[in-house]
C-alpha cells in the first residue's frame, strides 16, 4: 500500500507541476497619482491649515487646499498568444493608496493612530479584456470603476462604481454585480446586527447587492451617450437576530452626454448628466457619489421606501488658445431620506440625522499658459448647502496658483504641477455662525484663508 502510494504521488507531482501556465510575455507598470505640500492659514487659530469647503461637500468647490495624499499602482499585463498573434489582453493591477485624517503623515511624523495614517487597497483585480480575439471582456475583484470627473473637484460624478464585484462585457454594454463594504457608521451602509445560533452571538451584515447594467451609444464626430440602470437589494434579517430588519431595495436610472467640441485646440468637451436614484440606491454626499452610501434615516419601519435623489452635472473644457484655456462645472444634488419628515429623525442606532439636503456648487478654473512650463491658474467657486429646513449655508471662493509645469507643454492635463497657491473663502453669516466649514470648527471668521505650497501628479 506504501508503495502504490509513493508510485501515484510521483505520478501525480509532474504534472502539477508542469501543469501550470508559464507567462513569458509579461509587461510591469507602476504608475502613481498623489497630491502633497504645506499651507498655513494666516488669519486661523495658530495660523493651523484646515480644509475652505463646506461641510458636507467633500471636495466639491475646488481642493486646492486638500490633505496629503498618494497611490501607488503597480500591475503585470501580458497577452498570451494565439496562433502567433496577440489576442486577449490581461492585466492585473493592484492600488496601495496612503492619506491622513489628521494632517502631516510624511517625513519625520510618528502619526500611527486610527485617526492618523490610513492605508487602503481600493483596486486589486483580474481584467480580461477581448478574450480569444472577441469583443467579450470580463473582470473581477476589486477596483476603482470610474469614469468621467469634474477633475477641479475630484468628483467623479454619475458612474462611480468603485467596490467589490465582477462584471462582463459586450462591445459597448456591461453588465456588472457589486458587493459594497458594509459598516455600521451613521448615513453610509445601516445593516449591522448580531445573530444569535445555538446559543452564542455572533455579528453579522445585512450583504447589499447591487446590479448594474450599462450602455454607450456611439457617435461618428466623437460624441458618446451613456444609459445607466441599478437595482440594490438588502434581505431581512431571520428570527435568530437580535434586531429585525425589513427586506428592502432601490434603483437608479441615468443618462450622460459627451461631446467634444471644436475649438482653436484640441480636447474641448461638454459633458452633461443626469441621475436619479430611489429608496436604498439615494446615495451621493460628502463629495462622493456612491448610490448605495444611502443617506437620511428610514421611517418608522426601517425602510427608505419614501427615499430619493436627484443630481445633475454640467462640465465642461474650453482650450480657446495656444494663451488660454476654461474649465467649468455646475453641481446640484436634492436628496431626501426615508422619514416622512423634512427636517431630522432618528437612525438606525439612534442618532439624530438630518433628512433632506440641497447642494449646489458652480465655478471654474482660468489657465493662462505665460510660458510652456510656467500656468498661472486662476479659480472662483460659489457653494450652497442646505441641511433639514435650516437656512442655507453658502461660500465664495477664490484661488489663484502660479504653477510650474515640469513636463513644458501647454496643456490643462500636463503634470506633474508645483502650485504656489493662495485661497480665500468667504461665508455667509450662517455658516459662519455654525461652523459650517473645517476652517470653521476652530475659527469664526467672516473669511478663510490658505497660503502654501502644493505638488500634484498623475505619472504612468
Amino acid at each position: 500500500m506504501r508503495n502504490t502510494l509513493i508510485i501515484l504521488l510521483i505520478c501525480i507531482f509532474p504534472t502539477c507541476v508542469f501543469s501550470q501556465v508559464v507567462i513569458t510575455n509579461t509587461n510591469f507598470s507602476l504608475g502613481t497619482t498623489g497630491r502633497i505640500g504645506v499651507g498655513l492659514s494666516p488669519n486661523g487659530e495658530g495660523t493651523q491649515w484646515k480644509p475652505l469647503n463646506l461641510s458636507g461637500q467633500g471636495s466639491l468647490a475646488g481642493r486646492m487646499e486638500q490633505n496629503d495624499y498618494m497611490d501607488i499602482l503597480p500591475a503585470i499585463h501580458f497577452t498570451p498568444k494565439l496562433n502567433g498573434e496577440d489576442s486577449t489582453n490581461v492585466t492585473f493591477q493592484v492600488r496601495l493608496g496612503m492619506y491622513s485624517a489628521n494632517g502631516q503623515f510624511m517625513g519625520n511624523t510618528s502619526t500611527r493612530t486610527d485617526k492618523g495614517l490610513t492605508i487602503i487597497l481600493p483596486e486589486t483585480y483580474i481584467e480580461a479584456r477581448n478574450i480569444m480575439g472577441s469583443r467579450w471582456s470580463a473582470w473581477a475583484g476589486v477596483r476603482f470603476r470610474r469614469y468621467d470627473d469634474i477633475h477641479i473637484c475630484d468628483y467623479f460624478y454619475f458612474d462611480d462604481h468603485s467596490a467589490q464585484g465582477f462584471g462582463v462585457s459586450y462591445k459597448t454594454t456591461e453588465l456588472s454585480l457589486l458587493m459594497p463594504a458594509s459598516t455600521d457608521s451613521a448615513g453610509v451602509y445601516p445593516y449591522n446586527y448580531a445573530v444569535t445560533v445555538a446559543g452564542a452571538s455572533n455579528p453579522a451584515i445585512r450583504q447589499r447587492m447591487v446590479w448594474i447594467a450599462e450602455h454607450r451609444f456611439k457617435f461618428n464626430d466623437g460624441s458618446v451617450i451613456k444609459l445607466l440602470g441599478e437595482f440594490h437589494s438588502v434581505p431581512a434579517s431571520s428570527q435568530n437576530a437580535s434586531r429585525a430588519y425589513a427586506a428592502d431595495h432601490g434603483w437608479v436610472a441615468g443618462i450622460k452626454f459627451n461631446n467634444p467640441l471644436k475649438t482653436p485646440l484640441p480636447g474641448s468637451f461638454n459633458q452633461f448628466a443626469v441621475r436619479y436614484g430611489t429608496g436604498i440606491a439615494n446615495g451621493g454626499d460628502n463629495g462622493n457619489t456612491w448610490t448605495w452610501a444611502t443617506y437620511g434615516p428610514p421611517d418608522a419601519n426601517g425602510k427608505y421606501t419614501r427615499a430619493y435623489s436627484f443630481t445633475t452635472v454640467e462640465h465642461f473644457l474650453l482650450n480657446l488658445s495656444r494663451n488660454l484655456s476654461v474649465n467649468g462645472y455646475g453641481v446640484f444634488t436634492q436628496s431626501h431620506g426615508g422619514s416622512s419628515g423634512s427636517n431630522m429623525d432618528t437612525y438606525f442606532n439612534g442618532t439624530q440625522m438630518y433628512n433632506r439636503k440641497r447642494d449646489i456648487v458652480i465655478g471654474g478654473r482660468l489657465l493662462y499658459y505665460a510660458t510652456d512650463w510656467l500656468h498661472l491658474i486662476g479659480e472662483a467657486h460659489y457653494a450652497t448647502r442646505k441641511d433639514g429646513d435650516n437656512p442655507e449655508a453658502g461660500m465664495w471662493k477664490f484661488s489663484f496658483a502660479p504653477t510650474i509645469a515640469a513636463l513644458g507643454k501647454r496643456d490643462p492635463w500636463c503634470r506633474p504641477h508645483i502650485r504656489l497657491v493662495f485661497s480665500a473663502a468667504r461665508y455667509n453669516d450662517y455658516a459662519r455662525n455654525n461652523h459650517y466649514s473645517p476652517y470653521l470648527q476652530i475659527n469664526q471668521n467672516r473669511w478663510g484663508t490658505y497660503i502654501g505650497v502644493k505638488t500634484e501628479w498623475w505619472l504612468f
